[in-house]
């Protein structure tokens, strides 16, 4: 998958980029071309001043596990179940409390009400995939001036709680996905770290040619460029910054305890749901077990744009929530076995909802701009709802949060770093526009606020 830059990242001549001592030229030119077009800071030099607001972070989480339903999930048949003639009897609707959850499809996570809150009040600035898709994932607007410099919410995250170059794993990890927003003009330090795990360890971490052919060339790299080092290049690129980037780069390789990460047996894929979507979760579990530096964790599953069909028997909405049910289901339940749940903040959504009431023409559902969130861990109080909608889930009737609106993508990101205990008001005067990047910008004149009912 090639960057912005042209760079194929994850495979380059047949090789990772971490297995490949000649990624050192191609990473300066990369630099290079990113200081003549002033998209972002290097990793070593000095950050401006940033400005701070009286705000209050919640501070209850240590990490997220932020789930991307890509395509648009059905909210009414899912996170804000509406029965009608249209329910098929497999979605078999059961009350939990106040809740009315389609048991049938996801049967673990309604062992896990108990730590479940369910945000019904939520809506959409768009309903066009990419363009939702991407604002949910940077918090804003992507046609706005500064969404062209805006990293992603996991980059924001990396850039105040991960441990650089002295962890072993990125702090942030994107699993299933491959491509997406990136780290906008942060360093490169806090790029997303793409993996598609299949539970072998992690793939492509030995040079083709075995590790003492590496080694070999490794050292003739750092013979090269000693000359160099304690100078920088005349584009302000650093000799010693490549090679710390590298040497990070480098820890991933040959890594026993790294391997250990991204191995898993059939049994516990089974546990899982023995899906793709399953091996991330497995995955997360294990990243957030080895506390080896990964802060935020992405994992996406796609295949929610039932435009037709979605009640088609084993297939459509039935097969689909149920490889999300066993995988996220598996995965809180075994975060909460290991007192690992109260410090991981889980949410899990989509970038729009689907039409209400009888399905169209096809047996599907449309996009529609209301929609539905699902949120567990971090001491959130579950069990509850935030917020209420009309009979069919066509709009919001009782917003059930301190600023009595509908929840935006916006706000959702302000709960995010509230929960992590950054401070959303967070205004930084680093960026190359000279414009002031705000972590949680205004939009449509309106200011936005973490969701702290979610906490009772």
């Amino acid at each position: 998958m090639k960057d912005r830059f042209g760079i194929d990242w994850t495979n380059i001549k047949g090789s990772p980029f971490w297995a490949r001592p000649q990624l050192s030229r191609r990473l300066f030119f990369r630099h290079a071309a990113s200081a003549v077009g002033g998209y972002f800071l290097l990793p070593t030099r000095p950050l401006e001043t940033v400005a701070r607001a009286a705000a209050r972070p919640m501070a209850t989480a240590k990490n997220v596990i932020f789930v991307m339903m890509s395509g648009g999930p059905s909210h009414s048949d899912t996170f804000d179940l509406k029965e009608g003639p249209w329910t098929p009897a497999f979605m078999a609707p059961t009350s939990y409390g106040d809740i009315r959850w389609p048991q049938g499809i996801m049967p673990k996570l309604a062992e896990q009400m108990d730590t479940i809150a369910l945000l019904r009040s939520v809506k959409s600035w768009a309903a066009v995939h990419e363009l939702a898709r991407t604002w949910v994932q940077i918090g804003r607007n992507p046609v706005s001036g500064l969404a062209k410099i805006a990293p992603h919410i996991g980059s924001v995250v990396s850039l105040e709680l991960g441990e650089g170059r002295k962890a072993t794993l990125p702090a942030f990890v994107s699993l299933n996905t491959g491509n997406g927003p990136d780290q906008g003009y942060l360093p490169p330090d806090h790029a997303p770290f793409y993996v598609s795990p299949a539970g072998n360890g992690l793939a492509n971490t030995r040079h083709p040619d075995g590790q003492a052919t590496f080694e070999r060339r490794y050292a003739l790299l750092q013979d090269i460029d000693s000359p160099n080092r304690g100078g920088s290049a005349e584009l302000g690129f650093s000799i010693d910054e490549m090679a710390s980037f590298n040497l990070s780069a480098r820890k991933l390789m040959y890594s026993t305890d790294v391997d250990r990460v991204f191995t898993f047996d059939q049994i516990t894929r089974n546990a899982y749901g023995n899906t793709g979507f399953g091996n991330a979760c497995i995955t997360a579990r294990n990243l957030l077990r080895a506390k080896m530096g990964t802060r935020f964790i992405q994992i996406t599953i796609g295949g929610w744009d039932m435009h037709a069909n979605i009640y088609a028997p084993n297939g459509g909405l039935q097969n689909l929530t149920r490889q999300f049910d066993s995988g996220l289901g598996a995965l809180i339940a075994d975060l909460r076995s290991d007192g690992l749940l109260d410090e991981t903040l889980v949410i899990a959504m989509g970038e729009f909802g689907r039409t209400v009431g009888a399905p169209n023409g096809q047996a599907g559902r449309d996009h529609f701009l209301q929609q539905s969130v699902l949120m567990a861990g971090a001491k959130v109080a579950g069990n509850r709802v935030i917020g209420k909608t009309d009979d069919t889930a066509r709009l919001t009737t009782e917003p059930g949060w301190s600023l009595d609106r509908d929840i935006r993508a916006e706000d959702l990101e302000a709960t995010i770093y509230s929960a992590l205990g950054i401070d959303w008001t967070t205004v930084r005067h680093d960026d190359p526009l000279g414009r002031g990047f705000e972590y949680v910008p205004t939009n449509q004149g309106l200011q936005y606020a973490p969701v702290h009912e979610l906490w009772g």
